[in-house]
């Protein structure tokens, strides 16, 4: 990356104090990024057409990362379909209409891997994103971000904006997230797991049959591959962000077990849905197009997100 491109750039990253903004904010200041705008989500609601075109108004940047979602686990999409959809697509459709008319030169909109039919042939390839509906737990999420890719590449139709869209798989890392209402896998099953080992319970209980597979990327690798995206691709395509390594999630859940030290029995709860039932992209585009790939191994990662967890552990 190139300290020189991002030097005299205004670069406005919504969802900056989040699990992934905050990487991506690292990331270009790493990168030579002098201006980045970082708003504070309490202070200005995307889901107000208003306070999204006023903030795009005052901070005038040359690129905008939007990074800003509502996100969760499948209970938390069970729970609140509509709150999922809205809210993202409301944030994202404001904000891409702000950004057009102030003339914001690169729109970098983070979509996710939810989006993809429920039955994508594996590898998922970008090719395939519009062959199906999604999975019924995240389909409201998934299309609300499937939308701004609609929008964007209308936007670029209409009015030569450039709008680029990525897909990340399912992020983990330090600093995620593990509240039960709404964390992802990870941080959701390292809780469970250190919990039990504290209280000295004999099992923990896990939804579904384990049998599905998920592919995780490291949140580091995907705070590169953004910042790498916003400098260097400019076509209206959609492209995945991921290793192209799918895991079991039973595996999953007995590597998380060594690695925090529980040797109680793990019990599936299969009245308790698995999601969808694969996941797996293929990296090739994000690596012909710029030049990106994953550099951390899930084992690796695994283990920096355990340790990062037993050090801010909460006592409970």
């Amino acid at each position: 990356m190139s300290g020189r491109y991002w030097k005299d750039l205004r670069v406005l990253v919504t969802g900056s104090t989040g699990f992934v903004g905050s990487c991506v904010v690292r990331r270009l200041r790493a990168a030579g990024a002098e201006h980045v705008i970082a708003p504070d989500s309490r202070a200005c609601d995307l889901r107000q057409q208003a306070q999204a075109m006023r903030l795009l108004e005052e901070t005038r940047p040359h690129t905008v990362i939007h990074l800003a979602a509502v996100v969760g686990g499948i209970g938390a999409n069970q729970r609140s379909p509509g709150r999922f959809f809205y809210d993202n697509a409301v944030m994202g459709l404001h904000l891409v209409e702000a950004a057009r008319r102030v003339d914001v030169q690169k729109f970098v909109a983070v979509g996710t891997v939810c989006s993809y039919p429920k039955f994508t042939a594996v590898p998922f390839r970008e090719e395939d994103f519009w062959n199906g509906y999604p999975e019924d737990t995240n389909a409201p999420y998934g299309l609300a971000k499937k939308m701004l890719l609609v929008q964007l590449q209308a936007y670029r139709q209409e009015y030569g904006f450039n709008g680029i869209y990525l897909m990340p798989v399912n992020l983990y890392g330090p600093g995620d997230s593990d509240d039960p209402e709404a964390s992802h896998v990870i941080p959701a099953l390292i809780r469970k797991c250190v919990d039990a080992k504290s209280a000295g319970r004999p099992s923990i209980e896990v939804w579904g049959t384990g049998l599905a597979t998920r592919e995780f990327l490291y949140v580091d690798d995907a705070a590169d591959a953004i910042v790498l995206a916003a400098e260097k691709y400019d076509k209206p395509e959609p492209v995945n962000l991921g290793s192209g390594q799918e895991i079991k999630i039973r595996d999953l859940v007995n590597l998380l077990c060594e690695l925090v030290g529980y040797d109680g029995e793990v019990l599936w709860d299969e009245s308790k849905p698995d999601g969808q039932p694969r996941r797996c992209v293929s990296p090739d585009r994000a690596w012909q197009e710029f030049s990106w790939r994953a550099t951390t191994s899930l084992g690796e990662g695994l283990r920096r997100t355990v340790e990062w967890y037993l050090d801010h552990r909460q006592p409970r």
